[in-house]
């Protein structure tokens, strides 16, 4: 079935449509942002996405488009969280001090890639994981992030080659 179906099922108030929509999704939302905060943080968030998704889903207008939607929900939800964190802390954007620590980085690639894209800019590894891990198209990546389909090509490449770097700096070649 799809989640368009689901969606309006749903919106109907039929709750194992809801239980399906949830079951799908739950995993890639939880996945997206626990790639963008750590594992407390992200638990906190995600019931926050869910409860505004609850809340939100009578109104949506376009079911077809509940991903995108829903990723938009996910991404203002960690958006507002770091905001309020880097607020209280009065610190800059640059979260590379406190998410590049990495215990194990020598024991496997995926430990090194994991902390490179940590290292990234929030704005640069947002982008790897909505358009790589999550595999939405750049269109979807630029309704989520709320800028031009430029915009998300260009940090895209940004992104790659900040990557590319930092693993070249660590001995990993291409």
């Amino acid at each position: 079935m799809s989640d368009e179906l689901l969606v309006v099922r749903a919106q109907l108030g039929e709750w194992a449509a809801w239980a399906e929509l949830v079951a799908r999704w739950r995993v890639p939302v939880w996945t997206y942002v626990r790639r963008m905060l750590d594992a407390e943080r992200a638990d906190d968030v995600t019931q926050e996405i869910w409860l505004a998704v609850v809340r939100g889903l009578p109104g949506l207008r376009e079911p077809g488009r509940f991903a995108p939607w829903l990723f938009t929900i996910a991404r203002r939800s960690v958006t507002d969280r770091l905001r309020g964190e880097y607020a209280r802390e009065k610190e800059s954007l640059t979260t590379d001090e406190a998410l590049v620590e990495d215990p194990v980085q020598a024991m496997a690639d995926r430990a090194e890639l994991i902390a490179a894209l940590a290292g990234l800019p929030v704005l640069e590894r947002e982008i790897l994981v909505l358009f790589y891990l999550e595999d939405l198209s750049v269109e979807e990546c630029a309704q989520i992030c709320h800028v031009p389909p430029g915009t998300v090509k260009s940090r895209l490449n940004r992104a790659r080659r900040m990557l590319r770097e930092h693993l070249e700096e660590r001995g990993y070649r291409p």
